[in-house]
């Protein structure tokens, strides 16, 4: 497709949701003019709308926001939109770094609004090439194919100098086990839940043993009074998430580059010894009272809340009008079916993969010896014949570490990535040639 008359921008980030606002935020307030524009399927942004259940609080301190390890002076921070919304004093009277995911989602549609202008809802880029010949004088860069549910032609070709990839995470479900009317994913709770029959609810079963599942569970018991809840876990029980400061520093930005440059060896001992401040833990809070709440039921209605731990779900299938979950129990090596009326499944997510994106460009990619993309420590994807810089903004938990799927770094990542972008724009003559 021919890009001529069509739009050519510095950056095009794909995806619009924490951490491409977050770089958009970053570009905004660079001193550097850089062009750009964001593309996202969704028709406003969303960040795990289906989890923002009341009293569900962040497990990232508010500090670590959009901005403030970047910019503790920004007009973008938690701060600021505390101040503006008038709510500053009465966030301090809580005493509490943490701020539920309700609020902190409403201070994320806060910041969208004052950079709204970068980003287009309802398109969806499907494809990226080379062009078919470069003119001379014109700069590096690839033709991104976007559908545009909102343009007459439907569609729109846009060029672009970078591209920042950032679709986020993909739901996982258990193993053969797909999502509808009765089996939902957590990423969908609250929607199937608002939808649902409440009084035709009176068995339901959550499987997982992360803090998304143990909020699940406490929202069904405490939401429905009259149903009996069933946890299904493969631990003996929840496991408490490390947040002391040691553990927590590991989300610090230099450990990013501590496990950038790091050995093997390294990388491996810090998942190893650390995947338990973020991976299947709970919050010591939630745990505490779910505990409290299946004792207290001991003295009236026992049962209501179980938790059938070591266990994992075999298969799910509609028998008459129940969900018939069958259920493997290792400290018995048995079997045994559950009927309930709706099974939630809080079993986390994959990794962002690009590879369907990139199509063809793929090839130009450098992969380590495990088939991985390498990546350079500012995000970019190692393309030694491609001039045009591919970033990612997830997918890098085997270069970067830990945090490169969560909240926790991303005001450092979007301001290393848009340094990046500005550096490689001035070092080049005008014409897209390296200098």
């Amino acid at each position: 497709m021919d890009t001529r008359g069509s739009e050519t921008y510095d950056v095009v980030g794909i995806g619009f949701g924490p951490a491409n606002l977050s770089l958009a935020i970053a570009l905004e307030e660079s001193p550097q003019r850089l062009t750009s524009a964001f593309f996202e399927r969704q028709p406003s942004l969303g960040w795990h709308r289906g989890m923002l259940v009341p009293a569900a609080k962040m497990q990232v301190a508010f500090l670590k926001d959009l901005v403030t390890f970047r910019n503790p002076t920004s007009t973008f921070s938690f701060v600021s939109y505390l101040h503006d919304r008038g709510r500053l004093a009465r966030f301090v009277n809580n005493q509490d770094f943490f701020p539920t995911r309700r609020e902190f989602h409403d201070y994320l549609e806060w910041a969208e609004s004052r950079v709204s202008h970068r980003v287009s809802y309802q398109s969806e880029v499907t494809a990226m090439r080379l062009p078919c010949a470069q003119r001379p004088g014109e700069d590096d860069h690839v033709e991104v194919e976007v559908r545009d549910r909102t343009a007459p032609s439907g569609s729109r070709t846009v060029a672009a100098r970078n591209v920042v990839i950032s679709t986020g995470l993909v739901p996982r479900m258990p193993a053969g086990l797909q999502t509808d009317e009765f089996v939902w994913h957590s990423s969908e709770f609250l929607h199937k839940f608002s939808r649902a029959d409440h009084s035709g609810l009176k068995r339901v079963a959550v499987v997982g043993a992360g803090q998304s599942a143990a909020e699940i569970v406490r929202f069904l018991y405490d939401m429905l009074p009259d149903a009996n809840v069933f946890a299904i876990i493969p631990s003996y029980g929840y496991s408490i998430a490390d947040n002391t400061p040691f553990a927590n520093q590991i989300f610090d930005p230099a450990a990013v580059d501590d496990f950038y440059a790091g050995s093997d060896q390294a990388k491996d001992a810090i998942w190893r010894y650390h995947r338990n401040t973020n991976y299947s833990v709970v919050d010591d809070e939630v745990i505490k009272d779910l505990y409290r709440r299946q004792y207290d039921d001991d003295l009236g209605r026992p049962g209501r809340l179980a938790f059938l731990n070591l266990s994992r779900v075999l298969d799910v299938k509609r028998v008459g009008e129940d969900t018939r979950v069958t259920v493997h129990s290792t400290a018995t090596e048995q079997a045994a079916d559950l009927d309930v009326d709706v099974l939630v499944c809080a079993t986390g997510y994959s990794p962002m993969e690009p590879a369907d994106l990139l199509g063809d460009l793929a090839r130009y990619c450098v992969y380590d010896g495990d088939g991985r993309y390498q990546v350079d420590r500012d995000y970019r994807l190692v393309t030694p014949d491609l001039d045009c810089g591919i970033y990612l903004q997830g997918g890098t938990e085997h270069t970067h570490g830990l945090s490169s799927s969560l909240l926790s770094n991303i005001a450092v990542r979007s301001g290393e990535i848009a340094a990046s972008i500005a550096r490689r724009r001035l070092s080049t003559n005008g014409n897209g040639v390296h200098a």
